[in-house]
């Protein structure tokens, strides 16, 4: 990957409609607070907010007097909501040369940039042409639009298909948390690590603090006895486990609040002792490792 970002992503699917709604000028206050704290890649899907938050956050970028050079922009595109602005008549994917092209392009626009320093196929399509999308990626960095091209909740099987066309792809955003850890059991976060494709990390809490099961009845009692051990949060010890990883995730955090964003980066500096790692990961599986 050409882009160096942040060890700590800055989500920003709930600053705009689908969540805070934040204004302006509170957008201008957190875009500063991020960079401040060392959190300077902040990342997008043209979908978040019906198409409408890449846009608010784009004045915001152009209110703030931050240096385009000082931040890097992570935008996703493919998914088609059936929405007042769009003439869908059902969710579907589209990853046709045209669409992709326009997708950027309506992107670079909102966010008063002339570049995005990763795009990122936002999920697979069963439909998709590998060359078609190919010709689109190529066009893009040649024209300087692009910096480095990446996919999100995508299989091995399925970047692969994508590679015969000679895509470069430097990074894969997928799910994963101390709760939803699949990508270790079905061997995703090996094939990325031995193919050096970066890794990303959406929900990395797994939405651990708003579950009621078995599962997250077990991990909090172990979370609470680790806390005191090391003198930090829950969060944090959250962070820390999909930190000491190989694969070296790097977590995309959704929150808006500045006190758990400082929290997160502080999950960096928590060295978790190998069998602290896995008495957590029994908790979540329920039983002991084979």
């Amino acid at each position: 990957m050409k882009t160096k970002l942040s060890d700590i992503i800055i989500g920003c699917m709930t600053w705009g409609a689908w969540g805070k709604q934040f204004s302006t000028d509170e957008m201008v206050d957190l875009m500063h607070f991020c960079i401040e704290q060392g959190n300077t890649t902040f990342d997008h899907a043209d979908i978040y907010g019906d198409y409408s938050t890449e846009l608010d956050f784009g004045k915001a970028f152009a209110k703030s007097g931050v240096k385009r050079e000082d931040i890097q922009l992570i935008s996703k595109c493919g998914i088609q909501y059936k929405t007042d602005t769009r003439p869908n008549k059902v969710k579907h994917y589209n990853y046709s040369k045209e669409y992709i092209i326009w997708s950027v392009e309506q992107s670079l626009k909102n966010l008063h940039t002339d570049y995005l320093d990763v795009l990122l196929l936002h999920r697979p399509s069963p439909l998709m042409q590998a060359d078609e999308i190919s010709e689109a990626i190529e066009l893009l960095q040649k024209q300087g639009k692009i910096i480095d091209f990446g996919v999100s909740n995508f299989t091995p099987s399925q970047i692969d298909l994508l590679k015969k066309s000679n895509l470069s792809i430097t990074a894969n955003q997928i799910e994963f948390s101390l709760i939803q850890n699949s990508a270790i059991e079905n061997g995703l976060l090996d094939y990325l690590l031995s193919n050096n494709i970066k890794t990303m990390c959406w929900s990395p809490l797994g939405k651990f603090f708003s579950l009621e099961n078995e599962q997250s009845e077990r991990i909090s009692a172990v979370l609470k006895e680790l806390s005191i051990k090391y003198n930090v949060t829950e969060s944090e010890l959250l962070l820390a486990w999909i930190l000491k990883h190989p694969a070296q995730s790097i977590p995309v955090i959704g929150t808006t609040s500045k006190n758990r964003i400082i929290q997160a980066n502080t999950a960096k500096t928590i060295n978790l002792d190998l069998q602290d790692w896995f008495i957590l990961y029994e908790a979540s599986r329920g039983h002991k490792v084979a």
